[in-house]
Parts: structure tokens; sequence; C-alpha cells
């Protein structure tokens, strides 16, 4: 898989949200991007999903452009947005009964990946009945199972509690870990951001632009004494130096 980011622009109205981006990701990569409030970091996102499009500039994966949703790119939000009528293994198949999936496979995949996330007996739970932290799986598990090529999260353990959060971002790891699957995640919190990711970029205040983006050669697998790892550290400081101006 390659994504690529060709000068793109977005502007709204007289407001430059993005101005000049250029990256390119390559397939088992986990991305984090990192930047203050209303840098551009979700509109970016949004932009990658075909959410919204460009004013100036394109988005390619393998070499195809896209301007519009696709399942090869699938979002997982800070809220779950499961629907609440449905059971957890419904919610996850949703998506593979709108793309024609016949029953047998979409039980079969939600059973799969189900039994990857941890959540095998919670198949016919509706989603009142679980924690927070136990929803945004489920949300996970509902992207993960269309098989995208990329995943996009944008700020996806905002509303969960501290020590939620943290469960979240090492279940996030080791499930990476497991399906290396391409992620680019989107957050606001500098350590979370180190810890997550294999490559680490930063945006400066609006208009957006790619202020660092830099490789987090930090080993694995990662606990939470990674935080006084001498590069965690000295990452953290040209990121906060950045972010300060």
């Amino acid at each position: 898989m390659n994504l690529v980011i060709d000068s793109l622009y977005k502007t709204f109205g007289s407001t430059t949200a993005l101005e000049n981006i250029n990256l390119q990701f390559e397939g088992g990569e986990f991305v984090t991007v990192l930047g203050s409030s209303g840098c551009g970091k979700t509109t970016l996102l949004h932009l990658l999903a075909g959410l919204t499009t460009p004013s100036k500039g394109a988005i390619y994966v393998d070499g195809e452009q896209k301007d519009q949703p696709g399942a090869d790119r699938v979002v997982v939000f800070q809220q779950a947005g499961l629907f609440p009528w449905l059971s957890v293994e419904d919610n996850i198949e949703f998506g593979l009964s709108l793309h024609g999936v016949a029953k047998e496979q979409r039980r079969k995949a939600s059973a799969d990946i189900l039994r990857i996330i941890g959540l095998e007996g919670f198949a016919s739970h509706k989603p009142y009945e679980l924690s927070g932290g136990m929803q945004q799986r489920v949300a996970i598990a509902r992207a993960l199972v269309m098989k995208p090529k990329v995943l996009l999260m944008d700020e996806p353990f905002g509303a969960l509690d501290a020590q939620t959060r943290a469960s979240m971002q090492s279940f996030l790891v080791s499930l990476w870990e497991q399906l290396r699957c391409t992620i680019v995640f989107i957050t606001h919190d500098i350590d979370e951001a180190i810890f997550l990711g294999t490559r680490l970029i930063v945006l400066t205040a609006r208009p957006g632009r790619v202020a660092l983006d830099i490789p987090i050669e930090l080993e694995r697998p990662r606990t939470a004494e990674v935080a006084f790892d001498p590069h965690f550290l000295d990452l953290k400081k040209r990121t906060m130096s950045i972010l300060a101006h």
C-alpha cells in the first residue's frame, strides 16, 4: 500500500486550514499526526477519508486519485457511533451488509474480529451494555472488518477517562502488531503520539503545514516506562518547542 498526499491545500472561505501538505505513507506504518487545536488535523483526516475535497492538490492510494469515501479508507471517530438498536455483531457487520456480503461470510468475519479484539463473548450484547472502552473496541472492529488499506483514527480515545485511555492505547498497539495495517492517528496528546506511532508528524498552527516528520525509534513492545527513555524525552521536547510557536 502506498498513500501519497501531493501539494494539498484546503481553504474555507478566506481561511486556509492546510497549506502545501506533501506526505507519503507506506503499508504497515503507524503514523501519528499531532498539532494544536485548530491546526487542521481533523481536516487532513477528512480529506484522506474523502469526506471533503481538496481546494488544491491531490491524494493517491496505490496510484489512484481519491476524492470520495471508499472502503479502502475507513474512519474511527472520537465517539464510537454504534447503532444502539443493533447487537455488537450486527454493528460490526453493518458495512459488510451494505457491500452485499452474504450473511454466513459476515458472521464468520465478525466472529473472527471479535476474537481478535477480545470480545468474543459479547456478540449478542447491545452497545449500552458495554463500557466506553469496549464500545470503542467494537467501533475499531467495525472498521477493520472491512479490511481497509488505511485505518483513519480521529482522536478515538479523547472521550475516555485516563485509565481506560491508557488501556486502549496498549490494546491498539497490540492490535496493530498483530495485523500490521496502516494507521493514521490524529491526536493533540504528545505522549500518546510518541507512545503509539512508528512515525510522528507535527503540524504548525493554522494554516497547518508539516513542521516535523520523523521516525519514532523506540523499541517494542512499549510500556509506560518508555516515557523515561531519552529518545522519547528528546522527541517530546522538540515537539513542545514546535507547538509553542
